[in-house]
């Protein structure tokens, strides 16, 4: 894919975001109407993990569209997938020209560590927090009511999940380049972890669409070991192009430092 000039008019800019997101429209369209065919056995192998949860694992559908509706977003949610590694490219590239010359040979590994986590994070989701988070949630039904299994509620839910925890995987990317790049000093990070914690907290409760202390629980402990690792990792490459020191730099620091190799 061409990367535009660094230096562009806006209604330039305009034009060239317009494009990247039409191949992503049409990338992910093309992509949905071919999946669509399969939904039926995707639908299966979503529902494989919660099956056991839903005692019987039988889906019911209440409405005359309700089976298109249900196939159309299951197509859609895997076409996303799909062609994650297009849409990550294409909005990365967006950016691309405002990057230094040095900065750019990082991109080809950002793009590739993106779809790698966020591939991990949906599988983790997969294994371990679907079938604890619908096991709780139709545990709290049981006891005095038998709970028929929407399938449109099930598995908006349960992609939804998915979502969540293939974007919270990107957090190990986001603060190694904030630390790296110096947008936020590495002492800072380290120095501020409560808060950091708290926040996370925070968006745990928000962005868990079960509102299951379970899930919400497992995704603040993901969410603070991804943290801990970044850190780790952006230390270890800190350290090694800049020095100790450069733990506490900011970003004019390093900017100046830049100046002065000139």
């Amino acid at each position: 894919m061409p990367i535009g000039p660094a230096r562009m008019p806006l209604m330039d800019h305009l034009g060239e975001l317009r494009r990247r997101l039409t191949i992503i429209v049409v990338a992910v369209v093309v992509c949905a109407v071919v999946v669509y065919f399969a939904t039926p056995t995707l639908i299966e192998l979503m529902i494989d993990q919660i099956e056991e949860a839903m005692r019987g694992g039988q889906l019911y559908v209440f409405t005359a569209l309700g089976g298109f509706t249900i196939r159309f977003k299951v197509a859609l949610f895997f076409s996303v997938i799909i062609c994650s590694p297009i849409i990550i490219w294409e909005v990365l590239a967006f950016f691309l020209p405002a990057l230094k010359p040095k900065e750019r040979r990082w991109v080809v590994p950002t793009v590739a560590a993106m779809v790698a986590l966020f591939f991990l994070g949906m599988i983790f989701c997969f294994f371990v927090i679907q079938p604890a988070a619908f096991g709780w949630l139709l545990d709290q039904t049981v006891e005095f009511a038998q709970n028929m299994a929407d399938a449109e509620d099930y598995l908006n839910i349960y992609m939804l999940l998915e979502i969540g925890f293939g974007l919270a995987f990107q957090l190990p990317l986001l603060i190694f380049y904030l630390s790296i790049l110096h947008l936020v000093p590495y002492k800072t990070f380290r120095s501020q972890w409560r808060i950091v914690y708290v926040a996370f907290m925070v968006l745990s409760a928000v962005v868990t669409p079960d509102a299951s202390p379970v899930t919400m629980l497992l995704m603040f402990a993901v969410l603070i070991l991804l943290y801990e690792i970044a850190l780790a990792v952006a230390r270890f490459v800190i350290v090694a192009r800049d020095g100790k020191e450069a733990l506490k730099w900011t970003r004019d620091d390093y900017d100046q430092r830049e100046f002065d190799k000139l």
